[in-house]
């Protein structure tokens, strides 16, 4: 007698995670007595990070648990939004750069750097308790990742509102250096007008400059854009909702 199949039932959301010829119905595998749950959902190309509870003919399991020949698995969604430990930390891999840095302008703590591979971002995920985001399913994959999420769409901006319904974080905007994640400060212009070309020093008063690298921002020819980036960011946080202290009147757009 041949053993029963197990039957796989994914969310709705997670479809799109799985190969294509499974993604309108239930997804069945041989069962071959050794393959956990957890195993079987990553091997469909859902990594655990996008799941939430995981239920075995009707009981919630742990991704660790040996189902029975014929059991069915039922794999949810992780919850939206997912709350975040405090203070929010993030760290995104080297494909996400126009995101980490329009995350910064949100006053979001985010690590980036284009030349860390895949163990640097790991260990350095884990050592400062970082949530690891990225568009590597196989990244996600890692046993000894803490915490990662894998990020929506194609484009920056359809990126960034994914990262906001996910895990809607207290934002800070203006209050982060985009280039290197240091906190920004108000300085008075008479300090750094040496240090500004001519037309900047007659056309703008408020300015910060970069605790870490000592980078210099005022409202320039950038402002509008990031601006935009800033409401479109409270839009989808309901307004107010979600908002940390405010920026100065200087803002990231020159410098």
């Amino acid at each position: 007698m041949s053993t029963p199949p197990l039957t796989l039932r994914f969310a709705e959301e997670l479809r799109f995670l799985l190969p294509t010829r499974h993604r309108r119905e239930a997804v069945r595998l041989p069962s071959d007595g050794t393959s956990t749950v957890g195993h079987l959902v990553q091997s469909l190309g859902v990594p655990l990070t996008e799941t939430g509870v995981l239920r075995v003919d009707g009981t919630a399991a742990p991704p660790s648990h040996l189902p029975s020949p014929g059991a069915v698995i039922e794999v949810s969604a992780a919850p939206r939004p997912e709350p975040l430990p405090e203070p929010v930390r993030l760290l995104l891999d080297v494909h996400l750069g126009t995101l980490a840095r329009r995350l910064r302008v949100l006053g979001l703590d985010t690590a980036y750097d284009n030349d860390r591979g895949d163990d640097e971002l790991v260990a350095q995920a884990d050592a400062e308790r970082r949530v690891l985001l990225t568009r590597d399913r196989g990244l996600l994959r890692r046993r000894a990742l803490w915490r990662g999420a894998y990020v929506r769409g194609e484009r920056p901006d359809l990126q960034l509102v994914d990262v906001l319904l996910r895990f809607r974080p207290p934002i800070a905007p203006w209050t982060r250096c985009p280039a290197c994640n240091g906190l920004l400060s108000p300085v008075a212009k008479a300090e750094i007008a040496p240090l500004l070309p001519p037309g900047t020093r007659r056309s703008y008063d408020s300015f910060q400059r970069c605790g870490s690298c000592r980078r210099l921002y005022w409202p320039g020819a950038h402002h509008a854009r990031l601006a935009a980036t800033v409401r479109d960011a409270q839009a989808v946080l309901g307004g107010s909702a979600g908002l940390g202290r405010s920026g100065t009147a200087a803002t990231p757009g020159g410098g």
